[in-house]
């Protein structure tokens, strides 16, 4: 509060000195205008007042010198640690609020929010708020001082002013709805970029960057269509400002002389003040519009902050040890479910479930059942009271109350499409609603895996370390806390892979884990969980992406890790739940069966028995004395583990190094230069604004000679009859005057504007596109975390479109008031001129340099600290279930706290010697008046020159300082788009082109005959290869399986079929082409990819199958057929609008398996030669994953199938199965007959995943 009304006084005391100049200015003009009749009796009278005024216009240079800096220094600073607050605030509120809330927003708001809006937010405030106040402060002293000197006058002209702001005000609202209307469309562009570039592997497997790139450029040109019907109100704005206040000029001259001569006046050296102050007023109100439009647009931006900041927040409950325990059941009475978001979909039906403390409680069941959102209700992601969701943030305008703009869910709530689900029930321990026990105690007490874990872009060490914040062990040493995280990843069987790492447990894991395999991603996840012993344990389905030994052993783990507390195990591959306490069996949200595995398998026809049958493997003849695998491991199997795995490609390395060091570098404009170069299609329209821009930019010197000219008429004060004729002359001058002004500036700024939002759109386009169609390894990097890039196509092409536009215009205007100026004062006074460029002109170049220089190197600053604290935050944003399940909320928001405050405490570093230079740059006209009043007066007393030409050439080389002045004002925005340029060019660089002329695969019937030779892979940053010497073959049709331990290479070479690595050495050949030699895009259409986890965009049913895909070329029985074969057709059928039913942000209204049996659909209605399975079915249920399975070998006919598979029990039909080991060494191969009854690895694998073992 401090620096603020420091910041705000010295801004008005800084505005305060124009007009005390203009008083000083008053004075001269009465003292010197009749010099030339006084004669030489009174020079030295006049010299001594000359030398006078020239000292009080120093000290008011000194004082302004001093004010400005401060004025800048504490809005800059302001700004920035506003801009950390909110969005510190923001993070904060953000993980107070339940899980839905965060599901409810637009996928990549809250990402874009913590960047984009937090920008313009500190945009708006920076600078601009001073000038603002600066401003606003300059316009009410030239009132107080025209009121001083004429009320009559002046008060005619508030009068005046009053209907200009009132027209131009009517007009602002307009332009203020067109501005939220466009935040709006820029949301959901965000949300488009965010999804693509998050699930970037699955949109390039299914060659669907052209239509995403379709998709996001629909929302560009809305975008633009609605900068194009805002910009003409707009730019009438200015026009009419322009006009308005010229006009009144004309007016008051006038109705002044007029005064004058009827005697109301005592001279009409009051006229010059008042006219001299209106001038002033004019131009204060056009340069205060710019930090209007700033402070409008950051306006809006804090609603879409403030939406979630004012939500009201969910009840957190005040019960804890010893009120309470988490040693006691949990029990849900009588619980009806449905989700926000689909409040007519019930979820959960009347469910009665009773969680055994102290035991193992496995639930099991159809995908869709209900067992994740039991998790969700255990862990409070979800209550079951009132809930809301935030609908459109962006909709809301200053002033708004956030809950106008949400939807309360109620049991009252009419749902979208059909009767509302009423929420009823209870979930209560130890007697206790689940609502009543404080939040942050019970979540410390639970430890989660989660299906889909989620690693944080850090060490190894530290990802397993956040499991102990909440715990006993939060405040233990740091060695302390390194030996429970070296025993959570022993329990976990993730020290193995650890400890072969060339940093160990300083290995930094990527973003959200992307250098690790998804079983090194889970055991990590596991001991996470698991490190801090916790008293309940939930497992959603922990060990699906685990090796079949890894799960083994895992589950071994989790065994002694569930001794003693209550253990939740969600479970498809029923296996590792058989010897669960309690199984408890849910079939459309109720209980279907329950009882331990035995009984559960006797019942004859039960629904448990035929998930079990449904997953037996065939063992054929047992091997004797074959003992238990756990009791000592064989070579072979350890044989089979895998270093840990840095996907990242060398090429993107260089490109990320190169992309570094381009930002480094020395400043220069050569990327700016070839954007600009590449947009001549606009040329026409910007040379046309450019010379309309010359009219405008006409204006300030023709205004120095109309004023000019007025001030000498007068020396006619004598002579009413002439002065009179003179005065109606110059009042039809000043309206033309006004009339051209304005209409010039209007064509200036709709031209520019129009210019700006087709720049904005290109480039807009193409930079999303430039990155979508970059390498797979390029989004692994950390400069290139998917908050980053969805920040950058926001942001850059903004950047473009300001400096391309208006500032153009801004440039063009002030570039002729310089040349304009300098012409005029050097034809009316030479020596007068040329000694004030002289003198003035260097200093004013130097001074401008520093400045540039300095805003340079601050804004470079900024930008780097800005994108660190952002990446961090979107990082966490985007884990939001894994940071609340972990009580990560308060260190999160610590850390972020500290990455702000450390940007706070460089940005003042900086700021000081900024605020300096821009201070004296700003006050630098002060200091240059005085010269000229100084050498001018001179000239004027000895008669070389005489009032016209004195006044002439002082007002023109003002207001060519101030021309200068502004173009350098525009430095800060040139650095932000030439940077901006520099990174558009590098991702168009750098992204991948594919040549017309590539090859394809051959043509052939029966699918595609797959060679691998002699295959190298090795990672950046790994010694030991992740391939090597690699040979296999997988014949035309062949039903092919890849088993082996987790990080075995397994996915490293369905990666490598699908190009998203490169080898090192050796070959791929699709029916004896080499893939490297095959068109990528063409290689990819024959390729169908489902991945282990599942990846979905906002959109319908229909969009996410079709993917990729033509819509015109697929008929709705090819989709329903292929949704059938997916056994996914009936829940979509049961939809409120079938296929047409969006699905939300990344499908987060479907459970795991829903989403995973879409992703399987998309995948056979492309009809792929050769189609790729990666733990395809690891998220189903045993029945789902039995029809898939089925539907996977029908499928098969006529096509080469490849699996990546842990659970055996969905290969065993495969006609070939390849056995990895450790180093991607091939280990085994055959049938699964022949692999059993070699007695080897792949025997040993059945054995420890076969029920009856």
């Amino acid at each position: 509060m401090l620096t603020l009304s420091a910041g705000a006084l010295a801004a008005i005391g800084s505005g305060v000195t124009q007009p005390l100049m203009f008083i000083l200015f008053g004075n001269f003009v009465q003292e010197f205008t009749g010099i030339v009749t006084d004669g030489e009796t009174n020079i030295p009278k006049k010299e001594k007042t000359l030398n006078q005024l020239c000292l009080f216009i120093f000290a008011l240079f000194i004082a302004r010198f001093g004010l400005a800096s401060i004025q800048k220094f504490a809005f800059r600073m302001i700004a920035i640690r506003l801009s950390a607050a909110i969005r510190l605030h923001y993070i904060r509120h953000l993980f107070d609020q339940s899980v839905h809330v965060l599901d409810s927003l637009p996928s990549g708001h809250a990402v874009g929010t913590i960047t984009s809006s937090s920008n313009t937010l500190q945009s708006g405030i920076s600078e601009k708020l001073g000038i603002f106040f600066e401003c606003t402060a300059l316009i009410g002293a030239a009132f107080v001082v025209s009121l001083v000197w004429s009320w009559e006058l002046s008060l005619l002209t508030i009068a005046g002013f009053v209907v200009v702001v009132l027209v131009v005000g009517s007009l602002f609202s307009i332009t203020v709805k067109g501005q939220a209307r466009r935040v709006k469309l820029d949301s959901q562009a965000a949300s488009i970029a965010s999804e693509s570039f998050s699930g970037i592997r699955m949109v390039m497997a299914c060659g669907a960057q052209q239509q995403v790139v379709e998709k996001y450029g629909v929302i560009v040109e809305k975008a633009k269509k609605q900068a194009r019907a805002t910009n003409p109100i707009t730019s009438l704005q200015f026009a009419l400002t322009f006009f308005g206040v010229f006009g009144i000029i004309a007016l008051a001259y006038w109705y002044g002389t007029l005064m004058f001569i009827k005697g109301r006046l005592d001279n009409l050296a009051i006229i010059t003040v008042v006219l001299l102050n209106l001038t002033t007023i004019f131009f204060s109100l056009d340069r205060i519009s710019s930090p209007m439009q700033a402070m409008s647009k950051a306006s809006i931006a804090a609603c879409e902050f403030f939406s979630v900041i004012d939500a009201p927040v969910p009840q957190k409950g005040t019960l804890r040890a010893p009120e309470i325990s988490a040693t006691d059941d949990i029990i849900f009475k009588n619980v009806t479910f449905a989700y926000p978001g689909r409040p007519d979909v019930k979820i959960l039906d009347d469910l009665d479930l009773r969680v055994e403390a102290g035991k193992i409680n496995a639930i099991v069941g159809p995908s869709g059942s209900g067992k994740s959102t039991i998790v969700g209700l255990i862990e409070r992601w979800y209550t079951l009271k009132q809930q809301y969701i935030i609908n459109s943030p962006a909709k809301a305008t200053p002033g708004d109350n956030p809950l106008d703009t949400a939807d309360i869910v109620s049991n009252n709530k009419a749902g979208q499409h059909g009767s509302p689900v009423d929420l009823q029930g209870i979930v209560t321990t130890c007697g206790r609603s689940l609502d009543e026990i404080d939040v942050k105690w019970w979540r410390s007490k639970i430890g989660l895996v989660q299906q889909e874990p989620f690693l944080f872009n850090d060490t190894i060490y530290h990802n397993v370390a956040r499991g102990l914040v909440g715990s006993v062990w939060e405040e233990e040493s740091e060695h302390r806390k390194r030996e429970l995280v070296s025993e959570a990843c022993k329990e976990a069987f993730a020290d193995e892979f650890v400890d072969k790492l060339p940093l160990g447990y300083d290995t930094t894991v990527g973003d959200g884990g992307a250098r690790l395999s998804g079983g090194q991603c889970q055991r990590l996840a596991i001991a996470r969980s698991i490190v801090k012993k916790p008293d309940i344990l939930i497992l959603d389905e922990a060990t699906s992406a685990i090796d079949v030994r890894g799960e083994r052993v895992v589950q071994a783990a989790l065994d002694k890790a569930s001794q003693h507390r209550t253990t939740i195990v969600i479970a498809h591959r029923l296996s590792t739940i058989k010897n669960a306490d309690h199984i408890i069996v849910l079939n459309k949200g109720k209980v279907f069966e329950s009882g331990n595995h035995k009984s559960l398998v006797s019942m004859e026809g039960g629904l448990y028995a035929g998930l079990v049958t449904a997953q037996a493997i065939s063992l054929g003849d047992s091997a004797p004395g074959f003992g238990n695998p756990l009791v000592k491991h064989d070579e072979s199997i350890t044989a089979m583990e895998e270093p840990e795995k840095f996907q990242t490609s060398s090429d993107s390395l260089q490109d990320n190094k190169l992309e570094k060091s381009t930002q480094k570098r020395s400043f220069s404009f050569g990327g700016f230069a070839q954007l600009f170069l590449e947009s001549r299609n606009y040329w026409n329209v910007m040379i046309f604004s450019i010379v309309v821009s010359a009219l405008g930019g006409a204006a300030q010197p023709l205004h120095a000679w109309l004023f000019s000219r007025t001030v000498s008429l007068f020396k006619l004060q004598d002579d009413h009859s002439k002065l009179t004729k003179e005065v109606d002359f110059m009042g039809i001058m000043w309206t033309v005057f006004a009339a051209s002004a304005a209409i010039a500036y209007y064509i200036t700024f709709l031209s520019s504007g129009y210019i700006a939002s087709f720049i904005r759109a290109k480039y807009q386009k193409q930079y999303f596109q430039s990155l979508i169609y970059q390498r797979a390894a390029y989004f692994t990097e950390d400069d290139h975390s998917h908050g980053t890039l969805v920040a950058r196509v926001r942001d850059d092409p903004h950047r473009l479109e300001e400096m391309m536009g208006v500032d153009l215009a801004q440039v063009g205007i002030a570039v002729f008031n310089i040349f304009g100026g300098i012409v005029l004062a050097l034809v009316y006074s030479w020596k007068l001129a040329l000694v004030s460029l002289c003198a003035v002109g260097p200093v004013c170049v130097i001074s401008s340099y520093i400045r540039f220089r300095y805003e340079v190197k601050f804004e470079n600053m900024n930008d780097e600290v800005f994108v660190e604290s952002s990446q961090f935050a979107s990082e966490a944003i985007g884990a939001l279930r894994t940071v609340v399940s972990l009580t990560l909320e308060d260190s999160i928001s610590g850390r972020f706290e500290r990455l702000c405050k450390q940007h706070v405490v460089t940005a003042y570093k900086t700021a000081r010697w900024v605020s300096i230079i821009l201070g004296l740059s700003d006050s630098l006209n002060l200091g240059c008046q005085a010269f000229i009043f100084y050498y001018g007066g001179r000239l004027l007393t000895r008669g070389e020159i005489d009032t016209m030409d004195f006044f002439v050439c002082l007002m023109a080389i003002m207001y060519a300082a101030e021309g200068f002045g502004k173009s350098l004002s525009l430095g800060s925005n040139a650095v932000q788009a030439t940077n901006a340029s520099d990174r558009i060019l590098a991702a168009r660089g750098s992204a991948l082109v594919e040549s017309a002329d590539s090859d394809d695969i051959p043509v052939q019937q029966g699918g595609v005959k797959i060679e691998i030779r002699e295959l190298c892979l090795r990672y950046p940053g790994q010694e030991t290869p992740a391939l090597e010497g690699l040979n296999m073959t997988i014949e035309k049709g062949q039903y092919a399986a890849l088993v082996g331990a987790s990080g075995s290479g397994k996915s490293s070479i369905v990666s490598l079929l699908e190009r998203f690595q490169e080898p090192e050495s050796g070959q791929i050949l699709f029916n004896g082409k080499d893939v490297m030699d095959v068109n990528i895009h063409s290689l990819r259409k024959h390729l169908s990819l489902v991945a282990q986890e599942p990846t979905l965009f906002q959109g319908t049913v229909r969009e996410n199958v079709l993917l990729g895909m033509e819509a015109d070329t697929i008929t709705n029985d090819e989709l329903v057929a292929a949704c059938r074969d997916a056994s996914i057709h009936d829940f979509i059928a049961s939809l409120p609008e079938s296929y047409e039913t969006d699905i939300g942000s990344r499908g987060i209204a479907l459970s795991g398996g829903q989403k995973q049996r879409i992703a399987i659909a998309r995948a056979l209605i492309r009809n792929p030669r050769i189609l790729l399975l990666d733990e395809a079915t690891s998220s189903l249920d045993s029945e789902s994953e039995r029809l898939v399975q089925m539907a996977f070998e029908r499928a098969a006919s006529g096509r080469t199938v490849v699996v990546v598979a842990h659970r055996l029990s969905t290969i065993q039909n495969a006609d070939v199965i390849f056995v990895m080991g450790e180093g991607g060494k091939l280990l085994e191969k055959g049938s699964h007959g022949d692999l059993l009854r070699k007695r080897g690895v792949y025997y040993q694998m059945c054995q420890m995943q076969a029920f009856d073992q």
